[in-house]
């Protein structure tokens, strides 16, 4: 059948067809171990139609079909991913495709190529999107890892067309009884370097694992299995795929993983992170120790302007040292804007309100990450306004609310600061106070925002915005 329709509606010669029609005699292999729907597809004379020469149903897993679909046409507008796939020798994975039955499914597609490199078909592995999400999960694993197993059946079928040098993993077959049949270039420099001198093809399973995995017990499982170990100065992850065939036992699969460079890399990464965790540590202990010598300096001052002056400048280094403190707790470089401003509202609280006042400080709105120095500059300003609120805005009044609203835009984010107090003449104050002189300045040059301010007897409501990136 295969042949026949090859002759009618491609271009295939001779050679390639008999290619074909060795890998569809292992389709049943692949349905069973992927767990799947697969077919071979081939394009036809017509550039945007394919045809499929050859399917097989798992004998392990419900089909998602009612009756054979060898011998239809499959367009580019019901499957793009199979097209893709054979005019450019990619694999494509997980797209969304119309079956010939009409159903959804996701599509994972690898080439299928002949001894000049050409692209001769594509094995197609289909997933109905509306299945549970375990078998998500399955498919997730096959995504990743179908190209290599197709390409490896394809070698052991064809030695003489070995594509398997392109396959990053190193990749050892099993038959039932546990005996090595066939192994990878990259199995074997691994194994050499790992200090086998021997070929390990005819050596049995338990001499060739690393992780202590018994041959019966994989084969029980009949499923994925991912593990990572650590051999000598190698980290690996090694994954066992069980392949029947009309479910009778035709042998396991072993795919390893060379991961070293990853973990390498995630070491470095946690001790970058110590030691920026540290570093803002000790800018926070730094600060706070400054912020306690001014304290103690300014008890010995009369002047009660000058008091003023040095608890308005303890205010605005403790909002840094917040930063400090929460980056330290986090070890990262970015920091929840909500989690900034509630450790400022508290801090506010402590040292800017009077015993006698009852101030309620609410925060509202939308959560998401800022960088540290973003961070910094936006809590230098919500500190000095919410210290103006308690200072300025309920002079005869011992209750009021503030209300701190934030709202994450496309481009531009803003934060809105709202009392409920006796508001002020906003023209005059611009003039003279150093406060709003210095938010203006640093929503303007840190921030690349905007200030505005609404004041009237009924209360005030000033709002800054800040460039996203």
């Amino acid at each position: 059948m295969l042949r026949e329709l090859c002759y009618m509606h491609t271009n295939l010669s001779d050679t390639d067809i008999n290619k074909l029609e060795n890998i569809a005699a292992n389709l049943p292999i692949i349905a069973d171990l992927v767990k799947a729907d697969v077919f071979i597809d081939c394009m036809t004379r017509d550039s945007n139609t394919a045809i499929v020469v050859a399917e097989a149903k798992p004998s392990i897993y419900p089909s998602m079909y009612k009756y054979t679909v060898v011998g239809e046409l499959a367009l580019r507008e019901n499957e793009p991913a199979a097209l893709r796939t054979l005019e450019i020798g990619m694999a494509t994975r997980d797209l969304k495709a119309i079956t010939q039955e009409n159903m959804s499914v996701k599509q994972n597609v690898v080439p299928i190529k002949n001894d000049i490199g050409k692209t001769i078909g594509v094995l197609i592995m289909e997933q109905d999107i509306t299945d549970h999400v375990n078998q998500n999960k399955h498919m997730e694993i096959l995504a990743e890892t179908a190209e290599q197993l197709t390409e490896t059946l394809i070698s052991f079928m064809d030695k003489e067309n070995n594509i398997t040098y392109h396959v990053n993993d190193a990749i050892v077959m099993f038959d039932k009884q546990g005996i090595a049949t066939f192994t990878n270039p990259m199995a074997d420099e691994l194994y050499k370097k790992l200090g086998y001198r021997d070929n390990i093809i005819g050596m049995n399973f338990n001499n060739l694992v690393f992780d202590g995995s018994v041959f019966d017990k994989v084969i029980g499982e009949q499923s994925f299995n991912i593990r990572e170990i650590d051999v000598g100065k190698l980290s690996l992850q090694v994954k066992y795929a069980v392949v029947k065939q009309k479910n009778r036992l035709v042998g396991v699969i072993m795919l390893i993983k060379d991961i070293t460079e990853v973990k390498e890399k995630e070491k470095e990464l946690i001790l970058k992170s110590v030691a920026i965790r540290e570093i803002h540590h000790r800018v926070k202990n730094n600060l706070q120790t400054i912020a306690s010598l001014l304290r103690l300096q300014s008890r010995r001052i009369d002047n009660e302007l000058a008091k003023k002056s040095f608890h308005e400048s303890i205010s605005r280094i403790l909002s840094i040292a917040v930063t400090h403190e929460i980056l330290a707790q986090n070890g990262v470089d970015d920091v929840d804007i909500k989690t900034i401003l509630s450790r400022i509202k508290d801090s506010t609280l402590d040292y800017g309100l009077a015993p006698h006042k009852h101030i309620q400080i609410e925060i509202q709105g939308d959560s998401f990450t800022i960088d540290s120095d973003k961070a910094t500059s936006i809590a230098l300003v919500v500190n000095e306004l919410l210290q103006n609120c308690l200072e300025y805005a309920f002079p005869d009044r011992d209750s009021g609310s503030i209300e701190v609203w934030i709202r994450r835009g496309s481009m531009y984010s803003s934060i809105s600061i709202i009392d409920n107090g006796v508001g002020f003449n906003v023209y005059e104050v611009r003039q003279g106070s150093l406060g709003l002189k210095i938010v203006n300045s640093i929503v303007q040059d840190k921030l690349s925002g905007d200030l505005h301010i609404d004041s009237s007897p009924e209360g005030t409501k000033i709002i800054f915005d800040f460039k996203n990136e």
